[in-house]
């Protein structure tokens, strides 16, 4: 992280063995650097050795949960560092989905690219009715990963993953619940107690019971996650055209440096 630079994830305990992270700094739609993703997957790794934890809320700082990442550092980037920044979100997302207990994503305004990749890296999501959620990478000359796609395909079917992957379209909170994306949807205004009150619904119950469920579930996924793992094979990005991708994008949107994508119904997302 640059030297002054405000830190962009956050920690915080709170009652009944919850811990909140939040990522970003309210900026740029919270868009994170290779060195967030890291302190991100640094954060998890510390969680995951507390055995009094007992649930994450994962959620964005100032009105958004994370439009990816930041597009700035890959300006003029070569190849190897790239692939470092792309293998730094996949650990990040790696140590989420590790962690023994279950992480809940708060989810207002977009989760987009590599912050819909963060969402569903989180056992449940609960989404604010104004959200957006979706991967609008193709464009960008990003070549989507064995991981990235599971994760879509896993929840909503390879079908949707395609639609989904092919087209960029982001889908509203609404179309999520039924898509299987979000595991509720809720007023923004209820967004906070919504998130709370699915907490509390999980941390009622022992401990070990809810560690071993997540377990389970996890052991049913091992060999899909386990596979896309495995045949994760050449570059993360085609790099001309993610080069070209990138200056046309910040070139349209010079104080965003992110990829919000389309809007919900496929057409470009205003300048």
């Amino acid at each position: 992280m640059p030297e002054g630079e405000p830190k962009k994830v956050g920690l915080l305990y709170r009652d009944l063995g919850v811990a909140d992270v939040s990522v970003g700094d309210g900026q740029r739609g919270n868009a994170l650097s290779s060195e967030d993703w890291r302190e991100l997957e640094q954060t998890f790794r510390h969680l995951a050795e507390d055995d009094e934890l007992r649930a994450v809320v994962v959620r964005g700082q100032g009105g958004t949960f994370s439009a990816g990442s930041d597009m700035r550092e890959w300006v003029q980037a070569d190849r190897t560092d790239v692939a470092q920044s792309f293998a730094a979100m996949e650990a990040a997302f790696t140590a989420i989905e590790d962690l023994p207990v279950p992480v809940i994503a708060e989810v207002e305004g977009v989760a987009a690219g590599a912050g819909c990749q963060l969402a569903l890296a989180c056992d449940l999501r609960v989404l604010a009715e104004t959200a957006r959620i979706g991967m609008p990478i193709a464009r960008l000359g990003i070549l989507v990963s064995p991981s990235f796609a599971a994760r879509l395909s896993v929840l909503a079917g390879p079908g949707v993953a395609r639609e989904l992957l092919y087209t960029g379209r982001l889908v509203s909170a609404e179309e999520a619940v039924r898509l299987g994306l979000a595991t509720r949807s809720v007023p923004v205004e209820h967004l906070a107690s919504a998130t709370r009150r699915l907490v509390l619904s999980v941390v009622r119950h022992p401990g070990s019971a809810i560690r071993a469920a997540k377990h389970a579930v996890d052991v049913s996924l091992a060999p899909v996650r386990a596979v896309a793992k495995a045949r994760a094979e050449g570059p993360p990005v085609a790099y001309d055209d993610f080069q070209r991708g990138i200056m046309t994008f910040l070139n349209r949107n010079p104080e965003r440096g992110r990829d919000e994508g389309p809007e919900p119904g496929g057409e470009p997302a205003p300048d």
